[in-house]
């Protein structure tokens, strides 16, 4: 009889139950304690500095001030509301990598209002106006791959990125337009009226800018938890058989949601031109549409925990750049401390729903 020696998987990943409130945060926890260790290995081995030093530098750099902890949460805000509008595309497996587009669509619309129209409109008025054109041009901007995908089951990753190059385009075409002085920038709008800008809010520079973020954090929850269309999205989301057996008209779902997801994020650019930086450029969404990828994943889409994820991530950001200024490292050296904790948090994510088993010897067999 002849016999055959059959090699085992060295291990196996599989899918757990939803873990626990208490266990997703204890993984998460020891991710942390983990990113921090790896991170000062690094620290101490390659840039010869103290781990505890570099660490007092990074807070230093989020919180150090009131100012910069006002910045820390200003930015915090912004990137949570760029994730906020991913989440009901992304819990519907509608994969939207456009955000970045339709970030620059709001502030495009909200810039030319506030050219045209700062100083002639009153200011909570005009601010009115430019909150619900913002949200239609960032929603038209995000419609138009959903009615492909509705329609024609296009691959909405890459439809919604070449929209983002769309955008740019249209951005520096315009900047060009309202540039008197050939200096391809349209400098700070309003810069002596301030027409179009915030207004403090309880006494606060970007008061506003955080009551518009709680305003539509909680819409968002309420949307996707306890609306119909909210539900039907996470329906369609877990299988499109399902939906259509359940007479859910899948292609409306779609449409709907990711005019949502698209309103949002031309709220977001709304913010940002109007409530932050005063002007617009092919820069303006600085990359967030893609980091909001990774809160919303991280998040799991939900609500609450992005605003914790935003947070760390710009916390991050704001401390890779004050340790460059503190220690002279270069921005490489920063990245890489980033890049590790980061890592070890994406990974938390991984280990609280998959777990690996690993098998021993061989399996012999006749």
């Amino acid at each position: 009889m002849e016999r055959h020696m059959h090699s085992r998987p060295l291990f196996h990943i599989t899918k757990k139950d939803e873990p626990s409130f208490l266990v997703r945060s204890l993984t998460v926890l020891v991710a942390v304690i983990l990113a921090l260790l790896v991170s000062a290995l690094f620290i101490h081995f390659v840039t010869k500095l103290d781990p505890i030093s570099v660490y007092t530098s990074m807070i230093k750099g989020a919180f150090g001030t009131k100012r910069r902890t006002w910045i820390t949460i200003r930015d915090a805000c912004l990137l949570l509301l760029i994730s906020l509008s991913l989440a009901p595309a992304f819990r519907m497996r509608f994969w939207n990598c456009g955000a970045e587009g339709q970030v620059l669509i709001g502030g495009l619309s909200t810039a030319a209002l506030m050219i045209y129209f700062g100083d002639k409109v009153p200011g909570a008025v005009l601010l009115m106006v430019m909150l619900i054109v913002s949200a239609l041009c960032g929603g038209l901007w995000a419609f138009l791959p959903a009615v492909f995908k509705a329609k024609y089951d296009t691959n909405e990753t890459l439809f919604t990125l070449m929209m983002n190059y769309v955008a740019i385009q249209l951005v520096e075409f315009f900047v060009d337009f309202w540039d008197k002085k050939q200096s391809h920038s349209v400098g700070i709008i309003n810069m002596n009226t301030s027409g179009g800008w915030f207004p403090k809010v309880f006494g606060q520079q970007y008061g506003l800018n955080i009551l518009i973020v709680v305003v539509v954090t909680v819409f968002i929850y309420i949307y996707m938890h306890y609306s119909k269309h909210g539900y039907e999205g996470a329906v369609v989301g877990e299988s499109v058989a399902t939906a259509r057996y359940a007479g859910i008209n899948v292609e409306k779902v779609i449409r709907n949601n990711v005019l949502i997801s698209g309103a949002i994020a031309g709220i977001a650019g709304f913010v940002e031109v109007s409530g932050i930086s005063h002007t617009i450029s092919k820069v303006t969404a600085g990359g967030r549409g893609f980091t909001a990828i990774i809160v919303c994943w991280l998040a799991k889409f939900d609500p609450f925990r992005m605003s914790v994820i935003s947070l760390f991530i710009v916390f991050l950001s704001k401390g890779a750049s004050q340790i460059s200024s503190d220690f002279g490292l270069n921005e490489y050296a920063s990245n890489i401390i980033t890049a590790i904790m980061l890592f070890f948090i994406l990974s938390s994510g991984f280990f609280n729903n998959y777990k690996i088993s690993f098998s021993h010897g061989r399996k012999e067999g006749d």
